[in-house]
């Protein structure tokens, strides 16, 4: 699907969120539990949706939230539950109907000491600080937010003990409670007034924020940027990361402009992205327009989506970085000058991701672990520090501390922005440069994500797929090597199709929410050969789908 016309350009009073009435239908409207599109559906990252398609209203919030004050009671999780919220206009009224279960379940509740919005890093970076070294007590938490999704959404995510987005096994456990809970009306469902709510023994603040500052010089060479006097522009793009920034910049001394401090929950500040729609993604040259125009008053300019869970980079000799080009960047200088880490860390990456990453492991001589798309596979090893890095070709990522500990077993898009400057602190070359360097050693892929039309019986076929189903020995001129429909590193089910040759792949995978599937592809022959790499895949796929 070829880009708007309007990509990239201001958004207009037209393409704006009419706030009162998404709120006015978050609570009049109730979802018909008998219709798929209406129940609670947990994905990769929590359960999404829009109070105007009736797919994130009240009902939901709160048969989701007993659902997990009933999971937390049969899992024995009985610590404290760090709550955070972001900037979508639904995020505050679901934060409140939250908050009033919970207390109602007698959790203790631990809420911002500011009154004011928690990324989803800064919650992970939490739990993670309570539970160390404690076997009993643990702590959990929710974050409330779609991510980068559009203004008229909203989100509702579970982190357990390990900090890290909640397995499927538990995630399915939720969603069939809070399901089964709105089937019966919300009978089952604990409830007291916000009042009270705020009011109870059991709800607690937290220094997120201090606290999650304080600690970064752990993860990060702060004092290399400083002495450096590295310029860097950061643009929270309206999120949840808007508070933190300055507060980065007074703590360790840098030299930091927070470019765009606004909080509006229509984002009309925004350029509109590939489709002409308004959506905080850091990594989309559409919606960082404005960030990527200002890109030489800076030497490192950043972005983090509404919960600060993910990055984009730009630097003056290279604009945006392609999320895939930094993560190879980020790789290759953190397992070279982290000398706290084990000599055993992998690197993890999930399988659409570029391959560029596996070259620069190879000459690493690191283990590369490659798992499905989903950013809980890189949990385990993050939290027993058996991985070093764990990266996602959707601008997310996160590593361990400077002395090879855990840091965060989420997301962190705060780090990676960070990160970017003391690269160029520490090697006086951008992280720009230092992919035009790793280009000329190991090639220079051509990578793109495009969407095809699927019905739900079609991407149903894909999702189940096996490898004897594909026919095709050659893609693009070359013998295919591998085909692949479970993970190398882990063996878990990709949920689709991995087929490769040794100068270019493609990936197929239905998507979970609309009625397409996603082709990823690249070639290390340039963008000639990718489109030829994309016209086969379509007839490899339609083939197998018969």
């Amino acid at each position: 699907m070829p880009p708007s016309d309007r990509a990239g350009q201001p958004a207009s009073p037209a393409d704006l969120v009419d706030v009162p009435k998404l709120v006015t239908a978050y609570y009049a409207e109730h979802p018909d539990v008998g219709l798929a599109d209406q129940r609670v559906a947990f994905g990769t990252s929590g359960h999404r949706g829009s109070s105007l398609s009736l797919s994130f209203n009240s009902d939901h919030i709160v048969a989701t939230s007993q659902a997990i004050c009933d999971y937390r009671a049969g899992a024995g999780t009985d610590g404290p539950l760090f709550l955070g919220r972001d900037t979508h206009a639904l995020s505050e009224p679901a934060f409140v109907d939250a908050l009033e279960v919970f207390a109602a379940n007698g959790v203790r509740v631990l809420i911002d000491a500011q009154d004011t919005y928690t990324p989803t890093p800064a919650v992970s970076h939490a739990i993670l600080a309570h539970n160390r070294g404690r076997t009993d007590g643990l702590a959990d938490g929710v974050v409330v937010t779609p991510s980068h999704n559009p203004p008229r959404d909203g989100g509702f995510k579970y982190n357990p003990p390990n900090g890290g987005p909640a397995d499927t096994d538990v995630t399915k456990w939720i969603q069939d409670r809070a399901n089964e809970l709105l089937g019966a009306g919300l009978a089952g469902v604990k409830r007291v007034t916000y009042a009270q709510a705020r009011a109870a023994d059991t709800t607690g603040t937290y220094d997120y924020i201090g606290t999650y500052v304080a600690d970064l010089g752990a993860a990060l060479d702060l004092d290399a940027v400083r002495s450096a006097g590295i310029t860097i522009g950061a643009d929270p793009l309206g999120g949840a990361s808007v508070p933190y920034w300055g507060e980065i910049g007074s703590h360790y001394g840098l030299d930091l402009t927070v470019v765009n401090p606004l909080v509006d929950p229509t984002w009309r500040f925004m350029t509109l992205d590939w489709d002409g729609k308004i959506r905080m993604d850091c990594s989309s040259p559409y919606a960082m327009a404005s960030l990527i125009a200002n890109k030489d008053k800076f030497r490192i300019a950043t972005g983090n989506d509404a919960d600060a869970d993910r990055h984009g980079i730009v630097t003056p000799d290279a604009g945006l970085l392609n999320p895939n080009h930094y993560l190879a960047v980020a790789i290759s200088y953190l397992f070279a000058h982290r000398d706290g880490w084990p000599s055993s860390a992998a690197i993890g990456k999930t399988i659409v991701s570029s391959r560029m990453i596996d070259r620069v492991a190879a000459d690493l001589g690191r283990r590369l672990i490659e798992v499905p798309v989903g950013f809980k596979w890189f949990v385990p090893g993050l939290l027993d520090s058996s991985v070093g890095f764990g990266g996602e070709e959707s601008a997310g990522a996160s590593f361990l501390r400077r002395d090879g500990s855990t840091w965060t077993t989420d997301k962190d898009g705060i780090l990676l922005a960070l990160l970017a400057s003391e690269i160029t602190a520490v090697t006086g070359r951008t992280p720009g440069e230092h992919y035009a360097e790793l280009a000329g050693r190991f090639g220079d892929p051509a990578y793109a994500r495009v969407d095809e039309p699927a019905s739900r019986e079609q991407k149903a076929a894909l999702a189940a797929l096996s490898p004897s189903q594909v026919s095709a020995t050659e893609l693009a001129g070359d013998p295919i090597t591998e085909k692949l429909t479970s993970a190398p590193g882990n063996g878990a089910a990709i949920g689709g199709l991995v087929v490769r040759t040794d100068q270019a792949w493609f990936a197929a995978r239905p998507s979970g929410t609309e009625a397409v599937y996603k082709v990823y592809a690249e070639s290390f022959k340039g963008p000639g050969h990718l489109a030829q790499v994309q016209e086969e895949a379509r007839a490899v796929v339609n083939a197998a789908l018969g």
